[in-house]
């Protein structure tokens, strides 16, 4: 089941109101510890989620996502201390939310631009996801809780199943804890397998950040495999 283009709206920026708060909490100290992305310190990823919204607010959508464009916003930020990270979000959130604001239900379900497989909303989700799961990437680099409920979970699991379905994985229905149901592939029918369990866990397997085996999957459910 596909989110409302209000509620993705809605949720985008309240999580990137979210990712702000947790980059002004950093210490500049923090910014240097290694998380579980390879290769990527704290700071990397932060610089990673803040140079893609003011990308996104700027109108730079080509290779967005790709090794190339992800290595520049690092690499442009490399320095910065946490406060001039979280002040160049706030201005790219408010960029990124006068823009949310004037699509329409058309616009919405059209080709999303710089080449993003899927409609305008479903990259607009794909955003969302990829702030939701990069601050537990912080938080889990310095031994913070983790956001296990909430609507940034919600979000990561339809973009999960999103990218499954791309991929020709399945068919199955995933039916995670507190969660609607998503049909990933030609799913629903009799026989077909159905996904239940924790939806952090979940989307932490099929990410490639924890073992697929924890869920009762196996390795194919790695979207970035």
């Amino acid at each position: 089941m596909p989110l409302s283009r209000e509620e993705v709206s809605a949720g985008f920026v309240a999580e990137l109101e979210d990712f702000e708060a947790l980059v002004r909490s950093l210490a500049d100290d923090d910014l240097g510890a290694p998380t579980r992305c390879e290769g990527w310190s704290v700071g990397d990823v932060a610089a990673h989620v803040i140079g893609t919204m003011a990308d996104v607010a700027a109108g730079r959508l080509d290779g967005q996502g790709t090794p190339e464009v992800t290595r520049r916003q690092v690499e442009e930020r490399r320095g910065r201390t946490a406060a001039e990270l979280a002040d160049e979000l706030a201005g790219a959130r408010k960029a990124g939310a006068d823009l949310l604001a004037v699509f329409d239900d058309d616009a919405w379900q059209a080709p999303a631009p710089g080449g993003y497989e899927g409609t305008l909303g479903d990259g607009v989700e794909a955003l969302w996801y990829d702030s939701f799961l990069h601050a537990d990437d912080i938080r889990a680099a310095l031994g913070r809780r983790s956001v296990t409920t909430g609507a940034g979970l919600k979000a990561s699991v339809s973009h999960v199943t999103f990218e499954l379905a791309k991929r020709g994985w399945g068919p199955a229905t995933v039916a995670l804890d507190g969660m609607p149901e998503f049909a990933v592939g030609e799913s629903g029918g009799t026989g077909t397998p159905r996904i239940e369990g924790d939806p952090f866990d979940f989307v932490l397997a099929a990410t490639g950040r924890a073992d697929p085996a924890t869920v009762g999957l196996d390795g194919s459910v790695n979207i970035y495999a």
